[in-house]
């Protein structure tokens, strides 16, 4: 491995490790913090530091043109105030491995928004690739009358709409054209959406008065608003840029083998066979229905230097 690959690996287990906490840092400040207060404050701490580092490192980092500012409010109503107020109450009640599953269904989900939104057509193997998701999201969820009603199973029903919230942003922001970066448009909607957070929050008569700070509720609110977001992102964007969307992408699958291993030994929170099962499936599924692009990624990675010069 060349010097750069060594730093690649290292990104990626970095940004995997920063996603995969976060659902562990969100059910230990639960413990001190109403849920969408809880989201609503992991942006008031990474919005400003967002941007901070937007306006240092872009040189165009103010919005200016209708598509971008249509882009930040959709973004900060769908994939930071819909999507983080339905992942934290539904981390109430499920456990940090299968919250982390759940989620990891967005990537799937974009898809089949897409072919509603953006015309965009799915052939017989990518239909069954979506129809493997389903059935990975039954085998966690394990739906009956006897545990439809369990707070297990609406907690991940809950984070399965903020995976469906997160993808639906992400096609609509993709149909206004935007142009900004990545960065400074998602720190723009992070502040936007922290003011809509406090505001559902207010308006579902969430307080904080008498909650306990211990030392693991002010870790949590580090790892949740400082480590596994503000710099979590940048550090994400930068492996795009270095690797490709395809490869960094599977970040969404290792993120959930860092939740269940991180809850079950800092938060004793169970890891059930139904799970790691379920959550095969759902690989299987993304990868029939990304097959095309991870087929050319793999011919890409397999090319010799020798073959690429011939």
């Amino acid at each position: 491995m060349t010097r750069g690959s060594y730093w690649n690996a290292g990104l990626f287990v970095l940004v995997s490790a920063l996603f995969g906490s976060v659902f562990v840092g969100i059910k230990a400040g639960l413990t001190a913090f109403p849920p969408v207060f809880f989201a609503a404050l992991r942006f008031d701490i990474a919005a400003p530091l967002l941007l901070a580092y937007a306006a240092w490192r872009y040189d165009v980092w103010i919005p200016r043109r209708r598509p971008d500012f249509a882009g930040i409010v959709v973004g900060a109503v769908t994939v930071i105030a819909a999507n983080n107020a339905l992942l934290f109450l539904g981390q109430e009640l499920a456990t940090p491995a299968a919250a982390s599953v759940m989620y990891a269904l967005n990537p799937m989900l974009a898809p089949v928004f897409a072919l509603v939104l953006l015309d965009r057509r799915l052939d017989l193997i990518g239909v069954t690739g979506i129809a493997l998701g389903l059935v990975g999201v039954l085998i966690i969820v394990q739906p009956s009358p006897a545990t439809f009603m369990s707070g297990s199973t609406l907690g991940q029903l809950l984070v399965l709409g903020a995976a469906a919230s997160f993808a639906l942003g992400s096609v609509l922001v993709r149909r206004y054209g935007t142009t900004m970066d990545s960065v400074p448009m998602t720190a723009w909607s992070m502040a936007l959406g922290a003011l809509v957070l406090h505001g559902l929050s207010w308006a579902l008569g969430e307080t904080v008065a008498g909650a306990t700070i211990t030392l693991r509720v002010a870790l949590s609110v580090l790892v949740v608003g400082v480590a596994s977001t503000a710099v979590a992102y940048p550090v994400y964007f930068v492996l795009l840029h270095r690797i490709g969307p395809v490869r960094a992408n599977l970040v969404a699958y290792v993120a959930p083998v860092v939740a269940a291993i991180t809850g079950w030994v800092l938060l004793d929170e169970p890891v059930t066979l139904a799970t790691v099962v379920g959550f095969c499936v759902v690989v299987t599924g993304v990868a029939l229905l990304e097959r095309d692009v991870l087929a050319t990624e793999f011919r890409r990675l397999s090319r010799t230097p020798e073959a690429d010069g011939r």
